[in-house]
């Protein structure tokens, strides 16, 4: 057997090479920046003229595409991809990246495909482990669609040879999308649900296990993106109210009636997330472990601290 390169030295099939991604967005975009600075060429959707305007001043290609405007000119717009990347979530008719393109898909010929999924696809695991064997058993409406997505995705590498990957994602967050900018922002609660955990993922380090896949392609593959520490929702809002030096608000008791429809699927399920695959198949060493490493790297990147 071959010995896979290591990350960054998988050896281009083109040059450059080029990304794609449905729905490049704010995880995604991490990615695509990475890659622009390593001479890549990049491209996605979006589905707003504003996001399509922010794409283009960031140096990338980007391309209308929602369920009812799919790609004007598809042959044009994925012509020279290598690389494909979808974060596009299932409605309630399907999966619209393949209802409309599979076929525009399949027609590439590329050297490998990513499928952003969830780690909603395991449902409530009763505050125990899964890893990616674990049985799927989405509790929610949300998931149930993203398993069935998996699903058809994994038809077409299965029948069709596709080169498909898929990331089951937790909690994702970043600078603009954490709990510190929650907190400021004057949104933050601290709802208890005794023995409920989560895990969470770093937008950065969701870019740096893309490109270690990139670079030592497995597919059919189904990896776990977490970081080694699950907690309960209220104990981070605390620690970014202690870094920010305000007082947390105060804790309330669970009470499902109160909360969004979102919400409401966020407390749904109670599970720990095993990341080992990441590290052992991948190599992936995490930049930000937990949410600690990762709120106080952030406030320390916005207020210039050394």
């Amino acid at each position: 057997m071959t010995e896979n390169p290591p990350p960054g030295n998988s050896p281009p099939r083109s040059s450059p090479p080029r990304f794609f991604c449905f729905g490049l967005g704010y995880s995604a975009a991490v990615l695509g920046r990475r890659l622009l600075a390593q001479g890549w060429r990049v491209a996605g959707t979006a589905r707003s003229p504003a996001r399509l305007a922010a794409l283009s001043a960031a140096g990338f290609e980007g391309f209308a595409f929602d369920r009812g405007r799919p790609l004007e000119d598809a042959a044009g717009a994925l012509a020279g991809t290598t690389h494909l990347l979808t974060s596009v979530p299932p409605d309630a008719t399907g999966d619209p990246v393949l209802d409309h393109h599979a076929a525009d898909i399949l027609a590439l010929g590329a050297d490998w495909v990513g499928y952003l999924s969830t780690t909603g696809v395991y449902g409530d695991a009763a505050g125990d482990w899964v890893e990616e064997t674990s049985p799927r058993r989405p509790s929610t409406e949300n998931s149930q669609r993203r398993k069935l997505a998996e699903d058809n995705w994994l038809r077409l590498h299965a029948t069709q040879g596709l080169p498909l990957h898929i990331f089951r994602l937790s909690g994702i967050y970043g600078p603009g999308r954490s709990q510190l900018d929650t907190v400021r922002a004057g949104r933050a609660k601290r709802l208890v649900k005794p023995g409920q955990v989560f895990n969470r993922i770093h937008v950065e380090d969701i870019a740096t296990t893309l490109q270690a896949s990139i670079a030592r392609p497995r597919p059919g593959a189904a990896y776990n993106l977490a970081d080694d520490r699950p907690a309960a929702a209220p104990e981070v809002v605390t620690f970014a109210c202690a870094l920010l030096g305000v007082t947390p608000p105060p804790e309330e008791a669970f009470d499902p009636a109160k909360l969004s429809p979102m919400a409401r699927t966020f407390y749904a399920d109670n599970k720990r997330v095993s990341n080992a695959r990441i590290k052992s198949e991948l190599g992936v060493a995490l930049a930000y472990p937990d949410y600690r490493a990762g709120l106080t790297a952030q406030l320390r990147q916005e207020t210039g601290a050394a």
